[in-house]
This record gives structure tokens, sequence and C-alpha cells, in this order.
């Protein structure tokens, strides 16, 4: 009948319609992907990289150190990587600050695409000859980089090098890292330590956050044209400053 073809059309109308927005939702959704992936999922084209540390039950309520688990995001805040924290319990509850540790870090499809691995070495400036030294794979088995810790009776400071353990950059970090109400800078420099080129930020989370959990939120801005495999490195630098300066800070008070 009339009404039943013009009830079809209707239908087909409505079917192509949202067939259309769909793949243009798809569309958008495979370009932002595209736009911070490559064949081994590195973040090719970012120059802001957002690491969300995720709010644990049990870390909330009892204070009990637990594995830490992190988002990472795009700049649109966008979920492009999750890590994961593996260690023993001893570790975390005795070596907190200083344990060891391997982080896994996952693509959206489940694929490990970055390993993060800190040995147990010294946190204090006072015994400069077993500093800090942190092993970036990427993808696993394949090393990316390193971050080494510089002595210096004053400031953060942390050299990144590349596969050849050459130094590529710097990063100095501000005398106080306590950051009460307000953000705490890390400054990515050229080798002379006079060019800023970028920076990882640790964003204040809030008074009640900061005080009861060790969740914490980084940013971190390089340059674009930055080699895919330092900005690796960079996402374990953001790990590293975590757990040595803001693990069992009060920065909230």
């Amino acid at each position: 009948s009339r009404v039943d073809r013009h009830l079809l059309k209707f239908c087909a109308c409505c079917a192509l319609f949202l067939f259309a927005a769909t793949r243009k939702a798809f569309s958008f959704n495979l370009a932002s992907f595209e736009e911070v992936t490559q064949e081994a999922s590195w973040p090719l084209k970012l120059d802001q990289i957002i690491i969300h540390q995720q709010v644990e039950l049990l870390e909330a309520i009892l204070g009990t150190e637990t594995s830490s688990k992190y988002e990472i995001k795009n700049h649109l805040g966008q979920r492009v990587y999750f890590a994961v924290e593996e260690n023993g319990c001893f570790d975390r509850q005795l070596c907190s600050p200083i344990r060891s540790f391997t982080i896994r870090i996952v693509d959206n499809t489940g694929r490990e695409v970055i390993r993060v691995i800190r040995p147990l070495r010294c946190n204090s400036c006072w015994f400069p000859c077993f500093l800090q030294e942190l092993e970036v794979q990427s993808p696993p088995g394949t090393i990316a980089g390193y971050v080494v810790q510089n002595w210096d009776p004053f400031l953060p400071k942390f050299t990144i090098q590349n596969q050849s353990k050459e130094d590529v950059l710097k990063v100095i970090g501000p005398c106080a890292t306590c950051g009460c109400f307000d953000d705490v800078d890390f400054e990515v420099k050229a080798l002379n330590e006079m060019t800023t080129i970028g920076k990882i930020s640790k964003y204040w989370s809030g008074f009640v956050n900061n005080i009861f959990t060790n969740t914490a939120n980084f940013g971190i801005q390089v340059p674009v044209d930055l080699d895919v495999r330092i900005k690796a490195v960079m996402i374990g630098a953001c790990f590293l400053i975590d757990l040595m300066f803001f693990e069992n800070s009060l920065d909230g008070l």
C-alpha cells in the first residue's frame, strides 16, 4: 500500500542517516587514534601527554599502599594507554618511595607497547654513588632510553638518555616540591641547562585527594617533533618523579 511504501522510505532514510552519523563518528575517533599512534603505538604527534593516577579504594580507606594504575591521555582527554605497576607487597609497604617496579603500558587493544623498569636504588643526595636510574623499553624488549638521576645538593636533576646511553635532555625540578595548593613544574631543558623546551607538571589535585590518597595528575609538554622513543622515556621520567617526590607527600596542606 501507499502507507507501507512511505514507511519503508522513511525507515530507509533513517538507516542512511544513522549509517552516515556512525561513519562520521568512527572516522573522527580513528583520526584521533591515528594521531597518537603508529605501528609501535608510540605517541607520534603528541606534544602534550596527560597522566592520571586512579584512586584505589583500599588505599583511600586504610592507607595501605597498593599497586599504582594510570590512565595516559592525549590533549583532548582521550585515553590512549593504560599503565599498571607490578611489584611485591613488601616493596610497596617498606620501600614505598624507592621501591623497585615494572610498569607495563598497554594500548586500547590490550597490547603492551612500553615497559618501564626501576631497580631498587638510593634516593638521597647524600649517597650519590647509587642514585636513581630507570630503563624504558618500547616496544618491550627493545631499549628506548634511560632516566638517570644527577647528584645536586639543592635541585632535583635528571638526564634523559637514548638507547645508547647518550645524553639527550635534562629535567630540572624546583628546590621545594611540596606544591601547597599549586602545581609543581619540572622543566625539560637542553643539555646546556639554559634553553627550556618543555616541562613535566604535577597538578594539584585538591586537599582531600592529596591528604587521603597518593593519587596524582601529571602533564608532559614536549616539542611535537621530539623523537618518539624519547617521548616514551619522558613518560617513564614522570613515573619516577611521582614515586620520588609525591608518593608520601602532603602537598595538599
